[in-house]
C-alpha cells in the first residue's frame, strides 16, 4: 500500500469540494481531493443555477470567479404566480442583494480549471473510499487507484461527497439522528437552447401544479413542473412537457414561450433531510452529504457553500492561530443556517405545489391566506426575499 499525506482530505469533487479546496490553497492549507467517478461524470450533473452573494463573494476569493463574473446574470427581482396574477418580488430594494444566475456546471467547470491550473491533486476514479479512525488525531483515507491500494494520512476530513457517499455512514448510527421529509411529487426538469420566456425567473402556483421558469443564460432555458411520483422521462415527449408548462405560465407571459428540443431533460425527488451533527472527530460533512433540501428557494448549493464558509474559517484559526477548540462550534453553526434554509424551502414548497388530497379544505383556505399575506403586503414580500437572497454567514467566536 502506498502512502500519501495532506493536511486537509476531501472527498468529493463537486461545488462544495472543489471550493473548499481552492480557498484552503489560497491560505497556504494543504489538501487532496478524492471523487468516485470522473470529472466528465461530475459535470454531467446538471442541477442549481441560482447563485447567492455569499456563494458568490467565496468564490471571488478562491480565485475562480473570472466567468462567474463576466457571464453570470444578475438579478435584482423574482416572480410569484398565482394562477395568472404576477406578483413581482424586488429583492434589490427590499434587501440591498441580489442573486447571480450561472449553472452549477459551469461554476464546477471553472472550479476544476482553476484547480488543475494550481497543480493541486484530485484523484477521480478512486474507488473503494473509506475514512479511518476520525476520533483520533490521526485519522486517514484508504482507496484505489488504478488497482494499487493507497493510505491518505491526513489532519480533517471533509466530506463533500453528497447524500448516497461514504463521509456521514462512518459516523456511527448511535450518534447520529436524521430527520426527513419525502414529498409526494417530483420535479420534471427540462433544458433548451432557447431564449427563456421571462426576464426574471418565474416560481407559479396553479390549479395543475407547480412550475418553475428558469434559465442559464439568455439563449439557454431551464423549465421544471411538478410531476406524479411515479412518473418516468419516458412518460413526459418534449412536446408534450411544453403542452403543459405552457399551460401553468401565467397569461401574460405565455406567448412569450419559444420551444425547442431539450438538450436534458430529467426527474428529480423532492425531499427535506438533515443530519446531525455534522462533526464527528476530525469528520465534517459539508453540502448534500449533511442536508438535502426541495430545489423550491434554490438552497441547496447555497447552503452548501455557507458549510464551507464556516468550515474555512474552522481551518485558518487551526493552521493559523493553533486553535483547536473552534473545531465543535462547526456542527452549531452549520446547523442554525441550514435549518433556516430547509424551512424556507420546506414552506415554499408547500405555498406552491399542490398536494392533492394530503390536505383538507382547512389547510386550502390557511394557504390562501399565507399567499394574501405574504405576497400582497411589503412586510411579507420582505421576508421572502431576505430568505431568498440567503442569510448572512455567522462568524465564529
Amino acid at each position: 500500500m502506498e502512502t500519501k499525506k495532506t493536511q486537509v482530505a476531501i472527498i468529493g469533487a463537486g461545488p462544495s469540494g472543489l471550493l473548499l479546496g481552492l480557498l484552503l490553497d489560497k491560505q497556504g492549507i494543504d489538501n487532496i481531493i478524492l471523487e468516485r467517478v470522473t470529472g466528465d461524470y461530475v459535470l454531467g450533473r446538471i442541477r442549481a443555477g441560482v447563485l447567492e452573494q455569499g456563494f458568490a463573494k467565496l468564490v471571488r476569493e478562491a480565485g475562480a470567479a473570472d466567468n462567474m463574473d463576466m457571464l453570470g446574470e444578475v438579478h435584482e427581482g423574482v416572480e410569484i404566480s398565482f394562477n395568472d396574477e404576477i406578483i413581482p418580488i424586488n429583492l434589490k430594494e427590499l434587501t440591498g442583494e441580489s442573486v447571480i444566475v450561472y449553472g452549477q456546471v459551469d461554476i464546477t467547470k471553472d472550479m476544476m480549471q482553476v484547480r488543475a491550473k494550481r497543480g493541486l491533486e484530485t484523484v477521480y476514479e478512486a474507488n473503494d473510499v473509506q475514512p479511518h479512525d476520525v476520533k483520533s488525531d490521526t485519522p486517514y483515507i484508504t482507496y484505489e487507484k488504478d488497482g494499487v491500494s493507497y493510505k491518505l494520512e491526513c489532519d480533517y476530513i471533509a466530506g463533500c461527497d453528497g447524500f448516497h457517499g461514504v463521509s456521514r455512514q462512518t459516523i456511527p448510527e448511535d450518534v447520529r439522528t436524521e430527520y426527513e421529509k419525502v414529498y409526494p411529487f417530483g420535479w420534471l426538469g427540462l433544458m433548451s437552447d432557447t431564449k427563456p420566456i421571462n426576464p426574471e425567473l418565474i416560481y407559479a402556483r396553479t390549479d395543475r401544479g407547480f412550475a418553475l421558469a428558469s434559465m442559464r443564460s439568455q439563449t439557454r432555458s431551464r423549465y421544471y413542473i411538478q410531476v406524479p411520483l411515479e412518473d418516468t422521462i419516458e412518460d413526459w415527449s418534449d412536446d408534450a412537457f411544453w403542452e403543459e408548462f405552457r399551460k401553468r405560465m401565467p397569461a401574460g407571459v405565455r406567448d412569450n414561450l419559444i420551444t425547442g428540443p431539450s438538450i436534458e431533460k430529467s426527474i428529480v425527488p423532492t425531499r427535506s433531510f438533515i443530519c446531525e451533527p455534522l462533526q464527528y472527530g476530525n469528520l465534517f460533512l459539508v453540502g448534500d452529504a449533511g442536508h438535502i433540501v426541495p430545489p423550491t428557494g434554490a438552497k441547496g448549493l447555497n447552503l452548501a457553500a455557507s458549510d464551507v464558509a464556516t468550515l474555512y474559517k474552522i481551518m485558518i484559526r487551526i493552521y493559523k492561530e493553533g486553535d483547536k477548540s473552534c473545531i465543535e462550534q462547526y456542527s452549531p453553526i452549520a446547523l442554525r443556517r441550514i435549518w433556516n434554509g430547509v424551512r424556507f424551502s420546506w414552506w415554499l414548497t408547500d405555498l406552491l405545489h399542490d398536494f392533492g388530497d394530503q390536505k383538507d379544505e382547512f389547510d386550502k383556505k390557511m394557504e390562501t391566506s399565507e399567499i394574501e399575506y405574504f405576497l400582497k403586503s411589503e412586510a411579507g414580500k420582505k421576508v421572502i426575499a431576505e430568505q431568498y437572497v440567503g442569510l448572512p454567514y455567522e462568524d465564529l467566536k
